[in-house]
């Protein structure tokens, strides 16, 4: 009993130095479970005590705002914005497109300079050839001159080239292969941001269009300059080291072969521009085939469709895009008349321009402002184009568009004030213009006061306007009002 005693009184007195001792332990500094390195990969340390943070992408709310932010931010930050999308998704250090849907900008690269600068479009190219659309790829590619570690998806919009991204992952050690949910979410990311794209370049306002086929030339003529120069200094090379003098004989085979394959990658780069922002006419004639059709398909009403005659020669991209929708407009215009019993829809080269034509056996009584509510004629004279409508009473109406196949003197390329609005905002805009006021906004819209609000808090943060008046201006300046004001079902 006494030595118990004394166990239990040498217990009560060494208690409080534990207590003081883990206490002063808890006041220290834990050590991190791992150490931040500078050049870690965007979005590879997020973490909570050792483990992962829940991603964003986990919720589905979650995913789709982020996919929102994407498609609302406009062309020339797009990559940007993606690739902050996408650092939680695919930790990555750069990301570069390969697209076929915006002609204004084939190519383009995010990431550091020093590597984003050095990716190529014939490393893309290359890359392209081994990517099926709807198919993620991973592994190692050659990008910035050499192997990379990558994960890549493409994918091909109706009526499109179709569009490659590539994200170069981190490239010390091996990367982990991703999981097949993270690629499918990847792939459907960029099918919804090239599928936006598309219809945004297929519906191009007036000077959009204007301005990408101005790059689009300003483009190739920088590549055919280049391509030029590259090509007299590389055949210089290559007269000396194939001459029989040189008794190198290894030397000499290495450096033709560097040499040739310079040249033919320079080659390259020229005709994959061509194939990224032209198309061939037949191609182009048979895109708009596809269009038509479903809309004659429950009309009594004849379709006769005319291709034209030299189906392999290329047509600009945007000049193609003007083209369908030109012709899909004054086809909806005619389908609108009574009596109507046939159409006749032809493509023809004359004299440098692509000729469409689109005719009907109608009461001959359509005008030019029928087809002003699709801003058609905006569209073809932003390409300098030239609308004709020759209307016969009993007879028949046809609508001929005339487009040019190369900008003499290209317009200098400007930013529209509007890009960044989405559609619903551009008709709040449109309504403000007019002069009215919320009330008659939401009445006009089908939607609530509330609603409205909110659209214009978004339009002056977005155009960085202060007060309706000046967001009014600015849209007087980009064309606003519209006639007749577009009208669309309430959200």
């Amino acid at each position: 009993m006494v030595e118990q005693a004394r166990a239990t009184d040498r217990a009560r007195a060494t208690a409080p130095s534990r207590r003081a001792e883990q206490a002063r332990a808890a006041e220290q500094p834990r050590t991190p479970d791992r150490t931040r390195t500078p050049d870690r990969p965007r979005g590879a340390d997020r973490t909570r005590g050792g483990e992962p943070a829940p991603s964003p992408w986990d919720r589905p709310e979650a995913a789709l705002a982020r996919v929102v932010e994407v498609l609302r931010t406009p062309r020339p930050a797009i990559m940007t914005r993606l690739s902050e999308v996408l650092a939680d998704l695919v930790p990555h250090v750069a990301l570069a497109q390969l697209s076929g849907v915006c002609t204004y900008s084939p190519t383009s690269a995010f990431g550091p300079e020093e590597l984003a600068a050095r990716i190529t479009s014939p490393e893309l190219a290359r890359l392209a050839e081994s990517v099926p659309p709807g198919r993620p790829w991973q592994g190692e590619a050659v990008l910035a001159g050499r192997s990379r570690p990558a994960v890549a998806v493409a994918s091909a919009p109706a009526g499109s080239n179709g569009a490659l991204l590539v994200l170069v992952r981190a490239t010390t050690g091996s990367p982990a292969p991703l999981p097949e949910p993270t690629l499918g979410l990847l792939q459907q990311l960029w099918e919804l941001v090239t599928t936006h794209s598309h219809h945004r370049a297929i519906d191009a306002a007036p000077a959009h269009a204007a301005a990408s086929r101005a790059s689009a030339g300003a483009r190739a003529r920088a590549i055919a300059e280049l391509s030029g120069a590259h090509a007299s200094a590389l055949s210089a090379i290559l007269a000396p080291l194939r001459s029989a003098a040189l008794d190198d004989t290894t030397a000499r085979r290495s450096a033709t072969e560097l040499a040739v394959t310079a040249l033919l990658d320079l080659r390259g780069a020229a005709d994959l521009d061509r194939e990224l922002s032209e198309e061939p006419a037949a191609t182009a004639f048979a895109r708009l085939a596809d269009v038509l059709r479903p809309l004659l398909r429950h009309t009594p009403v004849r379709l006769d469709l005319l291709a034209p005659t030299a189906g392999d020669r290329s047509v600009p991209a945007d000049t193609a895009h003007t083209a369908r929708a030109a012709v899909r407009s004054t086809v909806l215009a005619m389908l609108e008349q009574d009596g109507l019993g046939r159409l006749h829809v032809s493509w023809q080269f004359v004299d440098g321009t692509l000729r469409a034509v689109v005719r009907d056996d109608g009461p001959g009584l359509l005008t030019p402002d029928a087809l002003a509510v699709h801003r058609t004629a905006d569209r073809i004279a932003a390409l300098a184009g030239r609308l004709t409508v020759d209307a016969v009473p009993g007879w028949g109406t046809t609508v001929t568009v005339d487009l040019p196949l190369h900008v003499a003197v290209a317009p200098a390329a400007s930013v529209d004030p509007l890009e960044g609005l989405q559609p619903r905002e551009l008709e709040v805009l449109d309504q403000l213009a007019q002069g009215r006021r919320n009330r008659e906004i939401a009445q006009a819209l089908h939607i609530s006061e509330s609603t409205v609000k909110f659209h214009v808090a978004n339009i002056l943060a977005k155009l960085g306007v202060a007060s309706r008046g000046e967001a009014a201006a600015l849209a007087h300046r980009a064309g606003l009002p519209s006639t007749p004001p577009p009208l669309y079902a309430a959200s």
